[in-house]
């Protein structure tokens, strides 16, 4: 006599739902790795565009618009655009500016999650949030790299590749030494020799051609010129005329709505 096995319709539905919960789970786990691994254009003012890399074309740009590494993006006259990255950093773009999005949060060997946007031309304001030890995350000019961890910060890029580093608060570790890029930075020819650690800035004064690396803690600013060397380091203040510009205003408005 062949035993027939019966499941209770209750039994038979637990079972479905909990196939189904798992099933939602394992990807929406997928689906949340992949939306840390690329970012969100979140706001737009004018005209702004995306390229990949390696190609010619532009793309325009709007908001919800996704970004991830390997792709740069501009901003053009009387524009702006915001960037969020991994749902905690963002990145606001003043008119006429352009980076390149290296690495966003690529894991390395060390298993270190790695972000690395190089800011090419124009001026940039940065809300990043505070980074363990296994995240690194750094925003590099022709001619300088800045570590970022828990940082409200100002770069800008001159035409002539020159930079400026305005920190508002947390830490950032300025040096000239950029670190690994796939896009060429113009650099001086440097010969080889141990580099010091990080220190504090100091206050405004002229350096020698060589390798170096600060400190900078909330207000405070450096200033590189485009040999990568430093010009001018110190304070500055809430009540400079270029802190009452419609730019920086605008940022500290859109810092407060997070």
């Amino acid at each position: 006599m062949k035993t027939r096995w019966m499941i209770a319709p209750r039994t038979l539905i637990l079972f479905i739902s909990y196939t189904l919960c798992a099933l939602f789970l394992v990807k929406a786990g997928f689906s949340l790795e992949g939306e840390e691994k690329k970012g969100l254009v979140t706001y737009v003012e004018g005209m702004a565009k995306k390229q990949k890399l390696q190609d010619v074309d532009w793309l325009s740009v709007a908001q919800n618009t996704p970004v991830v590494g390997g792709e740069r993006v501009r901003t053009f006259s009387e524009s702006r655009a915001e960037l969020e990255l991994a749902r905690v950093d963002r990145i606001r773009m003043a008119p006429k500016t352009t980076i390149d999005i290296l690495k966003l949060y690529e894991e390395s060997k060390e298993q270190v999650r790695e972000s690395t946007v190089l800011l090419q031309s124009g001026d940039l304001w940065a809300n990043i949030a505070q980074k363990d030890e296994k995240v690194k995350f750094s925003i590099n000019t022709p001619v300088a790299a800045a570590a970022i961890t828990g940082t409200t910060l100002r770069l800008s890029a001159g035409a002539d590749s020159s930079a400026e580093l305005k920190v508002y608060s947390g830490e950032v570790v300025i040096s000239n030494v950029p670190g690994d890029s796939s896009t060429p930075t113009k650099r001086p020819a440097l010969q080889p020799h141990q580099v010091e650690g990080p220190r504090e800035v100091e206050g405004p004064r002229q350096v020698s051609l060589q390798e170096w690396s600060l400190i900078v803690r909330s207000m405070q600013k450096v200033r590189v010129d485009k040999r990568g060397q430093i010009v001018q380091s110190g304070s500055f203040n809430s009540s400079d005329p270029d802190e009452q510009s419609e730019w920086v205003k605008w940022n500290r408005e859109m810092d407060g709505r997070k």
